[in-house]
């Protein structure tokens, strides 16, 4: 058959085939499990990304996602401006640019990155809740008074969360065999890097009674729901709720408050950046030095009881 003339519209549609969403995904998904990503962080890319298209069909942007443009990636951000806040703008524009430079990577887009010149919204930055001493002292005292074993569970979590600053997924991924005296495990990191932390003796004392409690189970995770299963972390936010209502507190009381806690402590004991990064499993000192920076009044009290200029007889 001679092979003169336009191509017939079957075979338009063999050279000018696109990727699919569905099959984009199904690739980039793949490729994360292959770098061995965290199930949450996947999880996370598949709910932005999920997110997005129903987006688009709320904004009359008919077409797939692989198909956006920069233009789109704009009229997307500005409709979610009226929707979300600018962190969670921003959360969503991480998992779409993966996204993209994933198949732009692997030559599995017909234009150019829409995502490319798309850059972060700017946002104000917020001082930190953190907890004060007798805010720290009345939480302790309210839980550990509950008198059941998910009220001294709950305690012993909160001791070693504000004594050491672990996230609440390396809290609930704690094992009987990384609690080791003065020293715990941390083995289900973001990094992926483990370390260890170094809970003082009040907390070291608060984790041996719960161990007792704990007895011997059929796992090895360390701390357990009332049917002795391992804990999951939406449970352990929920109790902290219900116990910041039962206080009336204004406060969060979350795991990342008693993160932030647990850092600013740190700093205004005179601990420097680069020993709290290595505790608190940064891999670099930027997020470091954000919450240096974020306590104002505090340094303002950090730079007179440093300075070495009063001492001087000038």
């Amino acid at each position: 058959m001679a092979r003169r003339g336009k191509l017939t519209d079957e075979e338009l549609k063999i050279i000018n085939a696109k990727i699919t969403d569905e099959e984009a995904l199904k690739k980039f998904i793949r490729d994360c499990h292959l770098r061995n990503l965290r199930p949450s962080t996947i999880k996370y890319y598949n709910n932005e990304l999920a997110a997005t298209k129903t987006c688009l069909v709320e904004i009359g942007i008919v077409k797939e996602v692989v198909e956006l443009d920069q233009e789109d990636i704009e009229t997307l951000i500005l409709h979610l401006k009226d929707k979300i806040r600018v962190v969670s703008i921003n959360t969503r524009l991480r998992a779409v640019k993966a996204f993209f430079n994933y198949l732009e990577k692997n030559k599995l887009l017909y234009s150019k990155n829409p995502t490319k010149n798309i850059k972060q919204l700017r946002d104000r930055q917020r001082i930190m809740e953190t907890l004060e001493d007798d805010e720290i002292v009345q939480v302790a005292r309210h839980i550990k008074n509950q008198e059941s074993f998910v009220g001294y569970r709950d305690y012993a979590i909160f001791m070693l969360m504000i004594d050491t600053g672990i996230r609440l997924s390396e809290c609930v991924g704690i094992k009987i065999d990384d609690v080791r005296g003065s020293k715990v495990i941390i083995r289900s990191t973001k990094n992926l890097k483990e370390r260890t932390v170094y809970p003082t003796a009040k907390t070291q004392d608060a984790i041996s009674r719960y161990m007792k409690l704990r007895g011997e189970l059929h796992h090895k995770f360390l701390f357990v729901n009332n049917d002795n299963e391992p804990l999951r972390r939406r449970s352990v936010q929920t109790r902290f709720e219900k116990y910041k209502e039962a206080l009336k507190f204004k406060k969060q009381l979350s795991p990342h408050v008693f993160r932030h806690t647990y850092a600013k402590r740190s700093i205004m004991s005179g601990m420097d950046a680069f020993s709290l990064a290595a505790l608190l499993g940064h891999s670099d000192l930027t997020v470091t030095k954000k919450y240096v920076a974020l306590w104002g009044a505090d340094l303002e009290e950090m730079a007179k009881k440093y300075s070495s200029i009063n001492r001087l007889k000038i």
